[in-house]
């Protein structure tokens, strides 16, 4: 770990601690705050992967996982309402949805580096986008994995409703994640433009 990566790991650590407070808070009826933040770690990544290689990126996401299960272990020890606010299924749904997620995200980002510039971030975030978000919530909130926390109950998570509220009947938790996954989508190709301007202000820096 060098110097030259510290802005990277900064700024992963600053996404995933935001992200875990904005979660906290509602956006609309199927989205929180955290939804909007949380996918620019996919940018961190692969900004770190085209200026630095595949191995700096990794190091990178490391320290993302590190700080997020820190905030998980901190979030256990708070009560809401309802309870803590960060469960087991939540925390373990969290921290293997993102290290799973980035670290796919790393190799096919480096698979990909000698097509057009654009094609590397575009695919490996859209690819890794959506393992994160079918990890997450199938781990958090699916009957089917009730046993990884019998004492958790998950049944307002599980309550059938119209899809995003007009399309076929899905458990809730399935709207849910349907909206985050667009958000991430949505972003992936947004996220393009800094991602240029960054790289070429990066590269030009290194060289």
């Amino acid at each position: 770990m060098t110097r030259t990566h510290l802005p990277g790991i900064l700024a992963m650590a600053a996404i995933v601690v935001a992200s875990n407070i904005l979660v906290q808070f509602l956006f609309g009826q199927w989205l929180t705050w955290g939804a909007f933040t949380y996918p620019l770690a996919f940018l961190v990544t692969d900004v770190m992967n085209r200026v630095y290689g595949a191995a700096a990126a990794r190091r990178v996401v490391l320290v993302g996982f590190a700080v997020g299960v820190a905030c998980s272990l901190i979030g256990t020890q708070i009560m809401g309402e309802f309870g803590p606010l960060v469960t087991l299924r939540v925390a373990l749904g969290s921290g293997v949805a993102f290290l799973v997620a980035q670290l796919l995200d790393v190799a096919v980002f480096d698979r990909l580096r000698n097509a057009a510039w654009w094609h590397a971030p575009l695919v490996s975030t859209l690819i890794g986008s959506t393992l994160d978000t079918a990890l997450f919530f199938s781990i958090a909130f699916s009957t089917a994995l009730a046993w990884l926390e019998p004492g958790n109950d998950v049944a307002w998570a599980n309550e059938t409703l119209p899809l995003l509220g007009f399309g076929p009947m899905a458990p809730l938790w399935v709207s849910l994640a349907v909206a985050d996954w667009s958000v991430k989508l949505s972003l992936a190709l947004v996220a393009l433009l800094p991602f240029r301007l960054i790289v070429a202000k990066l590269t030009a820096r290194v060289a």
